[in-house]
């Protein structure tokens, strides 16, 4: 594999080519990382999202479960969302 490149690059050498080679090489390599960057960061907030709302969801069903334990115990009323006494 390493001679091959190496032949291609005398080749390119040979015909004065060499600095158009090496841009269109430069910018394919470029291409390539910063797709491979944005699809990571992609990855990366579905899954920050995804978790996000797994746990809200998780802590809605226990908040529920709370409430309907609550209800059983005591009759079905709930407590007043704030005291007025005072």
């Amino acid at each position: 594999m390493g001679w091959l490149i190496l032949i291609l690059v005398l080749l390119a050498v040979a015909f004065g080519v060499l600095g158009a080679v090496l841009k269109a090489v430069a910018f394919i390599v470029l291409t390539v990382l910063l797709t491979i960057i944005v699809l990571v960061a992609i990855g990366w907030y579905t899954l920050k999202h995804q978790t996000r709302k797994l746990l809200t969801e998780a802590d809605r069903r226990i908040a529920d479960q709370r409430v309907e334990q609550y209800r059983h115990d005591d009759g079905g009323e709930l407590p007043p969302p704030r005291d007025d006494r005072y």
